[in-house]
């Protein structure tokens, strides 16, 4: 197939020697063409970088924040029973269970949502979910009982869905694979960031409880959809939309000729050098059922598949759960201490990003390695989670957490670079955008289980009469551990269990 053909051609960047010789250049594998200075090509993707990379990284700060901070809404205001179960008069389970229905709208609409972008404009696109996440991250405001936090977090699911892979997808428009890793893991860092800012920001939404009639979580939900809202209409400007060839105008007709129209990414000689260096992306074949078909049936997908499913796992369980955890630990914690507790956290998984996914980039033929360390740093942070310290001496279980952080960091990024190097290879523009939703969508089935796994509330307490009920499991990282409060003597734990 054409498609494919153009999509096997590779960058092939200059050798040490001739770079050292002073005969720098850039061999575009795509196009067969003869030499291009290499720092020139290296101005081209700055510019591309500064145009897209900060939109990117704030549109993910802002949805990561709206899509996570029921995690903190548990604990926040404890204390004055201003908390979501306590407001929402609602049980550990049901928590759980609107977390859980999240996912499952995630997972179904992940791949659609992806293969929708690829017919329409990518930025309008990114724009849409940004809106919508914002309208509904808003709404979480008035829930009042179970029935709203149900439905909202199920809308929440089906119009985020895209947004990730979609994210991966828009990279591969605009740059080679080989470049794509230390990009995704730049603006993955909004994640990181934005967990560690929406727990010590949530200390302040805490001291406005009670203010206008709203207690802290829900002023937290209210103005980060607010800010949503209003990110996601500015993307209609921020972001470039697809590439056209040099001289070739957007097609304004339709519904097309009532959105705002963004300047080009790049002009003049920048969209010549970037046309001649990446040329697939111009010459886009319309891809057919047949062709996703090739790609659903890659066995390729299915060990990349597992790789995300079991980081994220352990990702989503700490972000909606870490506060309970720690407050499992220390049950003396106040709320306000539990938020800032949970921030180093995600700064340790910001300083692990930022440390590997530029040499995973350098050393692409090795990225199994830079996988599978960090991975054996997370297992090591779990058992520390579960086993370490005691009920005086606490803190090493909140050393395993910061050690789990440290792990995940580079774990997700690496996984979707490795999934766009393979399919795009292979299948072109549908291998990257139906590969990367599959990974992620069905990966994000992990983030069910463990929502399950780590949620207090089923059966708690062994009794030690007749009437005795079943141990309650904390588990961790998908991985259930039972722990009966009572007989431990652990009045932490106990707390946390009823």
């Amino acid at each position: 197939m054409p498609m494919e053909k153009d999509a096997v051609r590779e960058e092939r960047p200059a050798t040490v020697e001739q770079q050292a010789s002073g005969n720098d250049f850039h061999r575009d594998g795509e196009m067969g063409l003869g030499t291009v200075d290499i720092e020139r090509i290296e101005q081209v993707y700055r510019k591309l970088d500064l145009r897209i990379i900060p939109a990117f990284w704030t549109l993910y700060f802002l949805c990561s924040a709206i899509r996570s901070n029921v995690g903190l809404a548990q604990t926040m205001n404890i204390a004055q029973k201003h908390d979501l179960a306590s407001e929402l008069n609602i049980t550990a389970k049901q928590i759980s269970t609107g977390l859980a229905l999240f996912y499952v709208c995630y997972v179904i609409f992940d791949l659609p949502s992806n293969l929708v972008m690829t017919r329409l404009s990518p930025r309008v696109w990114m724009s849409r979910i940004v809106i919508a996440v914002g309208i509904i991250g808003s709404c979480m405001a008035a829930m009042k009982a179970a029935w709203s936090f149900y439905l909202l977090r199920l809308l929440l699911g089906v119009v985020i869905a895209g947004m990730w892979p979609g994210m991966a997808y828009y990279l591969t428009l605009f740059y080679p694979p080989s470049r794509t890793g230390k990009r995704i893991g730049q603006y993955f860092t909004a994640a990181q960031v934005s967990a560690a800012v929406v727990s010590l920001v949530s200390a302040g939404f805490q001291k406005m409880d009670g203010l206008q009639g709203l207690v802290g979580f829900q002023w937290m939900f209210l103005l980060y959809g607010l800010v949503g809202i209003g990110v996601g209409i500015s993307l209609l400007w921020w972001l470039p939309d697809r590439p056209l060839p040099p001289g070739e105008r957007p097609d304004r007709t339709g519904l097309s000729k009532w959105i705002p129209q963004s300047r080009p990414a790049l002009t003049g000689e920048d969209a010549l050098i970037h046309y001649e260096d990446l040329t697939r992306v111009y010459r886009r074949p319309r891809w057919t059922f047949r062709d996703l078909w090739l790609v659903v049936t890659d066995w390729r997908i299915w060990p990349l598949f597992l790789m995300y499913f079991g980081v994220v796992g352990v990702g989503i369980g700490v972000q909606n759960y870490a506060t309970v955890i720690i407050r499992g630990t220390n049950a003396d914690l106040t709320g306000i201490e539990l938020s800032l507790l949970a921030a180093p956290i995600w700064i340790m998984d910001l300083i692990a990003i930022l440390i590997v996914t530029p040499f995973s980039d350098r050393f692409h033929h090795h990225r199994a390695l830079f996988f599978s360390v960090p991975v054996c740093i997370q297992i090591v942070g779990l058992l520390m989670t579960t086993y370490a310290g005691s009920i005086a001496n606490p803190w090493p279980r909140y050393g395993g957490l910061l050690l789990v952080g440290f792990g995940l960091g580079p774990t997700v990024p690496i996984t979707m670079t490795w999934t766009n190097e393979i399919f795009q290879r292979r299948h072109g523009e549908v291998g990257v955008a139906a590969a990367s939703a599959l990974v992620s969508g069905l990966g994000n089935l992990g983030s069910i289980l463990t929502t399950y796994a780590l949620f207090a509330g089923l059966a708690y307490r062994r009794q030690e009469r007749a009437d005795a009920v079943p141990e309650k499991y904390i588990g961790y990282g998908g991985h259930p551990l039972p722990v009966d409060c009572q007989c431990r003597g652990d009045d932490a734990l106990a707390e946390v269990c009823g």
